[in-house]
């Protein structure tokens, strides 16, 4: 065993002046055996509100005893979720993106505030994921990740649902195609237990981001949450960060630029979530460098979808997991040259990890760069006009390389989700939602609701969709995501008329309109600040640009 001469905790646990501290300790029932051992924060985010969340306080017991077996003693605490699935659509959802930077902020606080020396983290909601990789990143000390893993399918009429089927069966229902009966039924049907939305949503996109990255195990997202295996990934997590710990191999060590391109590869080829685009730059300048967006662009014009993964494929996480899993289809973008090796937690690098991959006979979910789904990856960042400092198009699923229509503009979701629920909007038009952004929200909301009510009405690709906000890995159809600079923060997006023609070109990589832009931007009035006080108001103040990751520390640009 690792023979450790000196650590963090050892600032509350050694010398005469550190009496008072070892007193509560003792009081709170450590003895010296464990105060003398590495002393591992177990960072829960744990919560009875979601399915995402709610198995994790017991995955938690078996992360201790592989500590406890290791020679580390664990140290509990837990942290905040806000589950996007329920707030969605609603003022709730502004909370969402906040909520990133507070569990980071939290577990910073709680690990540096007590001198621990390692930290697991245990995660499920999409915002709870990227939030770990990110304090981390912040402390730079020994930790992991450990993903609460997905939740399984449900099952209505002898096919699967996942929480995508809900959204657009509200959008069917809207134009008459479904009877309130038969949308009950998809509701009380879609969600049979615990684990995150089920596709190659928010969550199981950066699960798997973490995974290449070598933040968390390689394998131990994969088993769903109710799967007998998880329990044995959390006890390999728990004995793995304890060997962390009295190593003293730190996040950075892991968090490169390097590994984080190998995650936006991964990204890119999977067809995930364009949440993407904002958590793994925001990681990146929590490690202190940049990640840039352009990056996810340059990767999607070189790397193809190679999963047949909802929500623009056939098959959910479940499915990836019984054909080979995350190694698996790691093994086959790297036998195509298209990652780099580098360091994981487990010890073994990379490379080394997917070398283990073994593929189910027969499975279609993953396939090859040689023999892809779509011969170009599933996210494109654009400029032009409306967009000079970028915004994200979501591709995978849909092959349309441009589209050009009027403008229909809504100062918000609500407003757009009423129109949509209305049949105001048809095949052609170019749909605007504004004043969403980061600040201008604030909290940068996502528009499932909208985009699943209008695939529930037929019109996914058949409509673009631009906005300020963004969008839910669950999101598809032409669908353009986090337009910079805000409409708040005087974008030209603000400037958008009703009926303006809209072109949208994925080739040039361009989202433009034959508009007088000084002659409007001298005629604009802006829109005076949504203030909601509190935090909002706070992250409003200091939240930086979707194209730097929406943080709230200093965006790094180099």
């Amino acid at each position: 065993m690792t023979e450790i001469t000196s650590k963090r905790s050892d600032a509350i646990t050694k010398g005469a002046a550190k009496a008072p501290a070892r007193a509560m300790l003792r009081g709170a029932g450590f003895t010296d055996e464990q105060m003398a051992q590495p002393m591992v924060a177990v960072v829960n985010t744990w919560s009875t509100v979601t399915p995402c969340n709610m198995h994790l306080a017991d995955l938690a017991e078996p992360i201790r005893q592989g500590l406890r077996e290791n020679g580390a003693t664990p140290v509990d605490f837990n942290t905040i979720v806000v589950s996007d699935g329920i707030t969605m659509g609603g003022e709730g959802m502004r909370a969402s993106l906040i909520s990133r930077e507070i569990i980071a902020d939290s577990i910073e606080l709680a690990v540096k505030g007590h001198s621990l020396d390692a930290a697991v983290i245990l995660v499920g909601c999409d915002k709870t994921i990227p939030a770990a990789a990110m304090a981390l990143a912040r402390l730079d000390i020994p930790g992991l990740v450990f993903y609460g893993g997905t939740i399984m399918p449900g099952r209505l009429d002898g096919r699967d649902l996942s929480i995508q089927d809900v959204f657009e069966a509200v959008g069917a229902h809207a134009k008459g195609d479904m009877s309130d009966a038969e949308l009950d039924k998809v509701e009380r049907a879609a969600c049979p237990g615990a684990g995150a939305c089920g596709g190659q949503f928010t969550a199981n996109t950066m699960a798997m981001a973490l995974a290449m990255m070598g933040i968390s195990p390689m394998g131990s997202g994969d088993p769903p949450a109710t799967d007998s295996a998880k329990r044995v990934e959390a006890a390999r997590c728990g004995r793995l960060a304890a060997k962390l710990a009295k190593e003293g191999t730190s996040a950075r060590t892991f968090l490169t630029p390097a590994s984080i391109r190998n995650a936006a590869t991964a990204v890119v080829a999977s067809g995930g979530s364009t949440n993407a685009v904002l958590h793994l730059p925001a990681i990146a300048a929590e490690a202190g460098f940049a990640f840039p967006i352009e990056t996810f662009d340059e990767l999607s014009r070189s790397v193809p979808v190679i999963t047949d993964l909802k929500p623009g494929g056939r098959f959910l996480a479940r499915d990836l997991y019984a054909a080979g899993g995350v190694p698996l289809f790691g093994k086959r973008l790297a036998d195509a040259g298209m990652l780099e090796d580098t360091p994981t937690v487990t010890g073994d690098s990379l490379f080394v990890e997917l070398a283990r991959a073994e593929e189910t006979p027969g499975q279609q979910v993953v396939k090859s760069p040689a023999d892809p789904v779509k011969a170009t990856g599933g996210l494109s960042i654009l400029y032009g006009d409306i967009a000079p400092e970028g915004a994200v198009l979501k591709t995978a699923g849909y092959g349309a390389a441009s589209f050009e229509g009027p403008a229909k503009v809504f100062e918000g979701e609500e407003a757009c989700f009423a129109a949509v629920n209305a049949n105001q909007i048809q095949a052609g038009d170019v749909v605007i939602i504004r004043y969403e952004g980061p600040s201008g929200g604030p909290g940068m909301r996502e528009m499932l609701a909208v985009t699943a009510a209008l695939a529930g009405q037929g019109l996914a690709g058949k409509v673009a969709l631009i906005t300020d906000g963004r969008f839910s890995g669950a999101s598809h159809g032409f669908v353009i995501g986090h337009c910079s600079p805000e409409a708040a923060k005087g974008g030209p997006i603000a400037l958008v008329e009703e009926g303006d023609i809209i072109r949208i070109d994925a080739e040039t990589r361009r989202i433009d309109a034959d508009i007088d832009w000084d002659a409007r931007r001298a005629a604009h009035t802006p829109r005076p600040p949504n203030s909601m006080g509190g935090v909002f108001d706070k992250y409003a103040r200091l939240v930086s640009s979707a194209a730097y990751g929406a943080t709230t520390i200093p965006p790094v640009t180099e």
